[in-house]
């Protein structure tokens, strides 16, 4: 008998070292942010209301109702006139841009955020590890990632990645790139670049699914300082918990909504297409069901489930019982991708959230306009200035891309935050009273022009 216990308990203390050996891994596997740093560009590159008008007249492909088109998207945009754009607009050369433009707009965001980042952190560029840049829009050879390398003097055996073309949900497929390089290497130090490259990417022409993309996005980006080393936990100011990406790519319908190609006249542009509405719900329901179950408590997933059978069951009698997903039950604060006011009302609308929780995002886009991958940063910054992330809380991350891509992830807040950001020197002004929308008081006539007697303004 006692052999018989002692043969039993070899595979149950087995067991119990391969579950200590796994719990002691997965600490070492562990995600934190140390610090980030937004880019805020210089004061003369900021779009005001008259030099938007200004350049959109520049446009001579342009006829009444595309000018008109694009008056109206302006006004209802929700973007600001304190957003910036790239060098190349205030020359006016947007439509003969050179290699050198787009290499310029990307080193000024360099050789300003992440020097200032990694002073902040009090790390050396020779401590980097892992370097991992995402520009969706702009490929230079050498590579973006090797031009970082070759500015700060970085190690010969550092790990980079260079991604392009992943839209705006770029940074979190490039986090997901630093976690799993984190899964097999211990103690290291990880650099994430996000920004967009507009000066070769203005389009020319007149067609209206791509004179739209030149309203939308603004100059900015983002360096990101992160490591896997727990010694270094309490100096960390966020922990990720989890990652889920999904991809459409597979449906044609997603593939072909927003696609970088060239109209009649061989003018390259972006696409958007009418059906990316229905694509990015697609993916933010397939999305949604993924990662609900790793960041709601169970509580709040079997009272979903206990109503939802409830309500299909009284359905026959006009029940009007809601069965949706309360996400506040795991979730304190919602960062959510600037893409426009429709992707942000459109989140709000699937995760019933509140102007308080919108309150992040909308003043990112009226401020800093889309600035691509970037922009959930910028969202983030404003949570921290103005004092909401303390420990413990946890941030949904969401974002859509090109592909089509939703991707999302949640950190917790591992120290009570609220230091000085690039929002630092303008935070109280935010929300104002009364959102001022610049472009409405100088174009808004343009929504109750008569077609018959409109006619765009002569310089």
């Amino acid at each position: 008998m006692e052999l018989f216990f002692l043969l039993l308990s070899i595979p149950i203390l087995y067991l119990f070292f391969i579950l200590c050996k796994w719990v002691n891994d997965s600490r070492d596997q562990q995600c934190y942010i140390l610090d980030y740093k937004c880019y805020k560009p210089s004061d003369e590159r900021m779009v005001g209301t008259e030099f938007c008008g200004e350049v959109i007249k520049r446009n001579k492909n342009l006829g009444l109702n595309e000018y008109k088109f694009l008056l109206k998207a302006i006004v209802s945009s929700g973007i600001g006139e304190q957003t910036y754009a790239p060098r190349i607009m205030f020359s006016g050369r947007e439509e003969c841009p050179k290699l050198e433009d787009g290499i310029l707009e990307m080193e000024e965001f360099f050789c300003d955020s992440i020097g200032k980042l990694l002073s902040r952190a009090g790390i050396s560029p020779q401590e980097i590890d892992l370097l991992v840049v995402n520009i969706s829009m702009f490929a230079a050879v050498p590579s973006l990632s090797s031009r970082i390398i070759n500015h700060y003097k970085m190690r010969s055996d550092i790990k980079s990645f260079n991604l392009t073309a992943m839209g705006c949900s770029a940074s979190v497929i490039s986090l997901d790139i630093i976690r799993n390089v984190f899964k097999s290497y211990k103690n290291k130090f990880a650099l994430l670049v996000t920004s967009e490259s507009l000066s070769p990417n203005w389009y020319a022409g007149n067609n209206r699914s791509m004179i739209l993309a030149n309203c939308l996005f603004r100059s900015g980006g983002c360096a990101i300082l992160l490591t896997n080393n727990k010694a270094l936990k309490h100096k960390a100011m966020f922990k990720l918990k989890c990652l889920v990406r999904t991809h459409h790519g597979a449906i044609d319908e997603s593939y072909d909504c927003c696609v970088q190609k060239e109209d009649d006249e061989g003018r390259t542009g972006f696409h958007l297409s009418k059906t990316l509405p229905k694509a990015a719900t697609r993916s933010l329901v397939d999305n949604l069901r993924t990662i609900t179950p790793k960041i709601l408590p169970t509580r709040e997933l079997l009272r979903f489930m206990v109503v939802s059978l409830v309500k299909k069951w009284n359905i026959r009698h006009g029940s009007t019982l809601k069965a949706g997903v309360n996400f506040k039950s795991g979730v304190d604060h919602f960062c959510i991708h600037t893409g426009g006011k429709a992707v942000i009302d459109g989140i709000a609308a699937s995760l019933d959230l509140t102007d308080y929780d919108l309150e992040p995002a909308r003043m990112t886009l009226h401020r800093y306009g889309n600035t691509s991958a970037s922009s959930l940063w910028y969202v983030l910054a404003y949570m921290e200035a103005k004092k909401r992330l303390k420990k413990g809380d946890r941030v949904f991350m969401i974002s859509f891309g090109a592909g089509f891509k939703c991707n999302s992830c949640l950190w917790e807040v591992t120290r009570d935050l609220g230091d000085g950001n690039v929002w630092k020197d303008e935070i109280d002004r935010y929300p104002p009273k009364t959102l001022v929308n610049p472009y409405m008081e100088k174009y808004g006539w343009i929504q109750d022009e008569d077609p018959s007697t409109f006619k765009i303004p002569e310089d």
